[in-house]
């Protein structure tokens, strides 16, 4: 399975599973196929939940830890500083000026790099209307990927339906290293789940994502090595026409 038609670097597997022992199984069933893994809440606050993140890169893994940390400047300060410190690739903190200024504070100097959650794939417009904005999904996302880009964190994460406006904003600014990271990503035909922006893979990175985030599509299948690998393959095809 050495293949790069089976394996690309973009690609981050969810491991949205109820315990780290079942998370454990799911990185062995996958094998190499996957490099890149997100581990969110449910395993980080398991006992020995950060313990496995660590695992996984002692393990050759890049990982996501996707806290979304939101608090006071001084304790996101700490926090990112703390997550930098125990080995992380990425980190996930709230699109908010004072929180990802305090992030990127903390994580400077190691190679953990920040990135600034905008708009929950899982709201729609409605949703936030009754949450109390007056803007858009689109609005608000266009909003926070500049206030990110003036605070000098190292992504966003975005739906695939503001991947073109961010990766433009992010290009104007004179930042072509800038991430775009997108879950809500599904192939043709896949259950949407809670998910409410939503793209395929190949959509996703023509519309200038760097990397993907998939979940469901992958640890539900019966067979998630070949989901993966089959989600690797789009992925690649649109790498070599770019």
């Amino acid at each position: 399975m050495t293949s790069p038609l089976l394996n690309d670097p973009r690609l981050i597997v969810g491991l949205d599973l109820p315990s780290v022992e079942v998370a454990r199984d799911m990185v062995d069933r996958i094998g190499d196929v996957v490099t890149f893994y997100k581990v969110g809440l449910t395993l980080l606050a398991r006992p020995g939940g950060v313990a496995f993140a660590h695992d996984l890169r002692a393990r050759g893994k890049q990982v996501f830890q996707d806290w979304k940390l939101h608090d006071i400047g001084a304790q996101v300060e700490g926090a990112a500083r703390a997550v930098a410190d125990g080995g992380c690739d990425l980190l996930t903190v709230h699109a908010e000026p004072q929180v990802m200024t305090a992030a990127a504070r903390g994580a400077a100097g190691s190679g953990t790099k920040v990135l600034a959650v905008t708009v929950l794939t899982s709201l729609s417009d409605d949703d936030l209307k009754a949450i109390g904005y007056g803007a858009t999904a689109a609005e608000l996302v266009a909003r926070r990927v500049h206030q990110a880009l003036d605070c000098g964190v190292d992504g966003v994460v975005s739906s695939p339906l503001e991947a073109a406006a961010a990766r433009a904003a992010a290009d104007a600014a004179g930042r072509p290293d800038f991430l775009i990271v997108t879950p809500g990503v599904r192939p043709a035909g896949a259950d949407l789940g809670d998910q409410q922006r939503v793209a395929t893979p190949a959509a996703a990175l023509t519309a200038g994502a760097s990397h993907l985030v998939v979940a469901r599509p992958v640890i539900a299948d019966a067979s998630p090595m070949m989901a993966a690998a089959r989600i690797a393959a789009e992925m690649s095809e649109v790498r070599l026409r770019a």
